[in-house]
């Protein structure tokens, strides 16, 4: 066995380099695959000290291999590696670095939002020194009891693997540990390894044959037998069945298995948010997107029906109606690849690749079929929900108020009928996910990515990014508020500056809208949510504060900022206009960005109760009514874990 001398840093991106994916087609039941490509797509970085002396170097020296994004900001630069992973399908990582201190916490949110949507996401962060003779360091935070201790511990409650390295040796555990964790099927998440300044410089005999080419391929775990009877036993004694189709399908590229599964056995389906554009739209089992943000032809469904068959789904709240969409004496199967996922609320667990299960739980159901008269009634439920977002998505809608403002629901249907087989929409947060999942109808598989595992603001963009680079063919649009664009617009110009287009549309409401509805909703006053009402210095006031009134309000020009950043860019004012511009950004030669004011108050109506805190005690009456109406919708909660 031979040895090359290498520091961390050299290492860790020489190891990286040769690591590949064999990617398997998705047929149900097959094999076969496809010729290996690299892991890891590149690595996005921002250099400052802590990673631009030694593991700069490096990266530049193997960027012909490894291809390196300039960010403009550390989340950013995450979340784009999320949006990455997710259009891949978490079959292909992105790795991100960044310097000693305030670089490296940026990233601590985006690897929240890889850790609440099971996405894999290297973040290689530079540290402090391991022998802390300069101690403390440009942008160290000292802990007085505990020296050990530096910001790079805050990854630890977002990340499923974390690691210091305190010796080049490590790298040879360290990193295999984090791309197995990274592609492992029920523990998936995002990598953390803190690599302090030191460390980075250090040199190590490596063994040359730790970075020959290595050739990954994902997991698909089959059902343990005792758990498919159980479950086959139940499903098969179902009057009204249902399934519900969650992430877990489209990232065990289970489309076709479930479709084969839902029209064998004639049981309707419904989608989560992360669900959605797993199973056709206008199939006639698909009875729309479920819970909070879904619709009452789903919600309904998932009231009467007797056995739950859910799949792929972390059911959170807002699948669920914070538990109040199924009857409560309903039976809950949980097919999921993750233990912690199949057993929720008393679950009759099932766990298994979704792909491989449904195909076995299939076989074990022979002929069952779901009685007729349920199975008739998906369509018919359904036909309502079509007919409702037909009517409020139509360019000729009107809004209920005096004044004539697009609405989210025109948006995203203008969006919807000028797609074709390649578009790709991104959205999160706000008031967009229950426009978009409701009114994005698409029979196109894999065409929709809403970030609500964590629900994050400042997605949309990034994310947009992460998944053109991984899909340079298809078509990216992301759909976003004039307040999450305030909070996170960078990527725009990385976008420019890497060349990969994409598309935006800048729905301006005048503020968080969305939040403004649930705190009307639940009894408060409109208060900092829209511009208008902000509070402004008034140094002879009583206060020195007032409420700005509407005409002292600055307007944010959208369309002159981007066109800032190096997009070409629009402002347009009705859904006619919208239309137009989506036909031009499609011929743009790079990122375009289409700006129209919308309404703040007209919403999709249609979900199911959701549980927030109220207060019990108010001296605002409509609070106290507010606590009382929560806490009747909760009677039907079902019972906890």
């Amino acid at each position: 066995m031979t040895d090359v001398r290498l520091t961390t840093a050299g290492a860790i991106v020489r190891y990286l380099a040769a690591q590949r994916i064999a990617i398997d087609d998705g047929d149900p039941g097959g094999d076969a695959l496809g010729d290996p490509v690299p892991l890891f797509g590149g690595v996005y970085a921002i250099f400052g000290h802590g990673n631009v002396t030694c593991l700069g170097p490096e990266l530049a020296s193997a960027r012909d291999v490894l291809p390196m994004w300039r960010g403009q900001n550390e989340q950013g630069m995450g979340l784009a590696g999320v949006g990455y992973a997710r259009a891949t399908r978490r079959r292909r990582i992105m790795a991100a670095t960044s310097s000693v201190g305030p670089g490296a916490t940026n990233m601590v949110t985006a690897a929240a939002v890889a850790h609440a949507n099971r996405m894999p996401l290297l973040l290689l962060a530079g540290d402090t020194f391991n022998h802390r003779l300069p101690d403390p360091v440009l942008q160290q935070v000292e802990h007085f009891g505990d020296p050990s201790m530096t910001v790079n511990d805050a990854f630890r409650p977002v990340v499923r693997y974390w690691d210091r390295l305190t010796s080049p040796a490590q790298v040879l555990a360290s990193l295999p540990n984090a791309i197995a964790t990274m592609l492992d099927p029920a523990d998936c998440g995002p990598a953390f390894i803190a690599l302090p300044q030191d460390v980075q410089g250090e040199a190590y005999d490596f063994p040359e044959s730790f970075f020959d080419l290595c050739v990954h391929r994902v997991r698909r775990a089959r059902p343990d037998r005792h758990e498919m009877a159980a479950a086959a036993q139940l499903l098969a004694s179902a009057q009204r069945p249902l399934l519900i189709s969650g992430g877990g399908v489209r990232w065990s590229m289970a489309e076709a298995e479930l479709l084969r599964f839902a029209e064998r056995h004639d049981i309707p389906v419904v989608e989560t948010v992360a669900g959605r554009t797993s199973f056709p739209s206008s199939h006639r089992l698909n009875c729309g997107p479920l819970g909070v943000s879904g619709c009452v032809s789903a919600n309904a469904m998932a009231a009467a029906a007797d056995v739950v068959l859910a799949v792929g789904s972390r059911l959170g709240d807002f699948a669920t109606g914070s538990w109040t969409v199924f009857d409560r004496a309903s039976c809950l199967i949980g097919l999921n690849v993750a233990r912690f996922d199949a057993t929720k609320h008393r679950g009759l667990p099932l766990v298994a690749d979704a792909r491989e299960a449904l195909a076995e739980l299939s076989t074990a159901l022979g002929d069952y079929r779901a009685p007729a008269d349920w199975a008739a009634r998906a369509p018919s439920e359904t036909a309502q929900y079509h007919a409702y977002i037909d009517k409020i998505a139509a360019p000729e809608a009107v809004a209920s108020s005096s004044d004539s403002l697009p609405t989210y629901a025109q948006v995203v249907g203008a969006v919807a009928r000028a797609a074709d087989r390649q578009t790709y929409v991104v959205t999160a947060a706000g008031g967009l996910p229950g426009e978009t999942v409701n009114g994005w109808r698409s029979d196109v598989e894999h065409s929709f990515d809403c970030e609500f595992g964590y629900s994050c603001m400042g997605y949309e963009i990034s994310g947009a990014w992460g998944a053109k680079q991984a899909m340079p063919d298809r078509d990216v649009i992301a759909l976003v508020g004039d307040g999450s664009y305030l909070m996170m617009n960078s990527d725009l110009y990385s976008s420019v500056l890497s060349g990969h287009k994409i598309t935006v549309v800048v729905c301006d409401n005048g503020g968080y809208a969305v939040i403004n509805r649930l705190q009307l909703a639940q009894g408060g006053e409109s208060f900092n949510n829209f511009l208008a009402e902000t509070m402004t210095h008034e140094p002879d006031g009583p206060s020195g504060a007032r409420l700005r009134a509407n005409a002292d309000r600055p307007r944010v020009d959208f369309a002159a900022h981007a066109a800032s950043l190096g997009c070409t860019s629009e402002a347009v004012s009705s859904i006619a206009g919208l239309e137009v511009a989506l036909a031009r950004a499609r011929t743009s030669d790079r990122s375009h960005v289409i700006v129209l004011s919308t309404h703040p108050t007209e919403w999709t109506e249609g979900g199911a109760a959701w549980q927030v805190g109220v207060p019990e005690v108010s001296d605002r009456p409509e609070i106290n009514q507010a606590a009382l109406a929560m806490d009747e919708a909760m009677l039907s909660q079902r019972p906890g874990l």
